[in-house]
């Protein structure tokens, strides 16, 4: 007999889960697909020596919507992990983000007064004039040569693959400077990790749901296309790559990948007493590394870290973050449009709406779209 679904969703991510989940709760069928062996998307943690891993790097969930702390609490208990994250340049060991313990360190300075003044005289030696014609002008207007230097120039050329001085300054819209000795990264209300990670928030999510790993959606369209599908749907939630969807019919959005290098170190009870360090220098190849039993506070003998390596992307690599300038915006406008006539297809999250979303905020869209699917039936 023919199963017919309310929705197939693509994606098990943590926008695709919610929208399963609540749908779910209204009555309504959902198969959940993912391309992955696995659920959870990008926030997948699985367990290695007593050690959630966080396998796509760092997640910490932050948020100063309350609701949507609520929400989440449902379904795991969070611990009070803050992140403050640290910066390695050669031999020099800094907090971020940029605050006064940075300054200290920087300059050997103690007060607010002298770290502004020191600040200010080298945004004045640069005499930049009118609006940042790159990231380079746009950051040093803002934070001075020494820290853009240090902290941001090498970072921020791995993490795109190409110059600052090539870069279009909106990717850094503002850099915040914390004049008081603060090392919590985020000014969100709520922040913390959930206990036993973030995989069993997405199984909750999904109980309910028929879920179905290691399928392609390409591969569903095939089977439709020749009448050998053995399930039928009425509507589609789409959470993967808009351009892909269309096969690539206007040409390839861009996105930035990354490369995971995950390694257990037997007998290493801490090895850089601190969840996450960001080596900032270009020459050094990875971006951060990662120590996850920090995340939990652990006491394991064993620990587990992570190196993150910036790459370009290409077919078949996942697409972390959408290069969002001119050219690929104006682009992903002209898939939107597709998308606006396509009948009975939803297109969400961070790929399909080709933006970069916290977890909190993706909570709030997926909220949001059930909101509206709710409202129009």
């Amino acid at each position: 007999m023919m199963i017919t679904y309310d929705y197939l969703i693509v994606g098990a991510g943590l926008y695709g889960a919610v929208f399963a989940h609540e749908m779910t709760k209204k009555g309504r069928h959902c198969l959940v697909i993912d391309r992955r062996d696995h659920i959870a998307g990008n926030i997948y943690t699985k367990k290695w020596a007593d050690i959630d891993v966080h396998w796509y790097g760092a997640h910490i969930f932050h948020t100063s919507n309350k609701n949507v702390w609520d929400y989440v609490n449902e379904f795991a208990e969070f611990n009070n992990f803050v992140n403050s994250p640290l910066a390695v340049y050669k031999d020099e060991l800094y907090n971020l983000p940029f605050n006064m313990n940075t300054f200290s360190k920087m300059w050997g300075i103690r007060t607010p007064d002298e770290a502004k003044k020191i600040i200010a005289d080298q945004i004045a030696a640069e005499k930049i004039t009118g609006d940042a014609k790159n990231l380079e002008e746009h950051a040093i207007s803002m934070v001075g040569r020494d820290v853009y230097e240090k902290l941001i120039k090498g970072y921020t050329e791995k993490q795109w693959g190409r110059d600052c001085s090539e870069l279009p300054a909106f990717i850094i819209k503002r850099l915040p400077l914390r004049f008081t000795y603060d090392n919590n990264y985020f000014n969100d209300r709520y922040q913390g990790i959930p206990i036993g990670g973030y995989t069993q928030i997405v199984e909750k999510l999904l109980e309910g749901s028929h879920v179905m790993l290691g399928v392609d959606y390409r591969d569903i369209k095939e089977k439709q296309k020749s009448k050998t599908l053995d399930f039928d749907f009425k509507k589609i939630l789409y959470t993967g790559m808009i351009d892909e969807y269309f096969d690539y019919c206007l040409g390839e959005l861009e996105y930035r990948s990354l490369r995971f290098e995950h390694a257990l170190l037997e007998g290493v009870e801490n090895y850089q007493g601190n969840a996450v360090v960001n080596y900032t220098e270009r020459q050094v190849p990875y971006t951060r590394i990662i120590e996850h039993k920090h995340f939990d506070f652990g006491k394991q003998k064993d620990t587990v870290i992570t190196k993150e390596y910036p790459k370009s992307w290409v077919k078949g690599d996942e697409p972390y973050y959408p290069v969002n300038n001119d050219k690929n915006n104006e682009l992903y406008q002209r898939y939107s449009e597709l998308a606006y006539k396509e009948e009975n297809v939803i297109f969400g999250g961070r790929l399909g709406k080709y933006r970069y979303y916290d977890m909190d905020k993706i909570i709030e869209a997926a909220l949001e779209c059930v909101g509206k699917e709710v409202d129009i039936q």
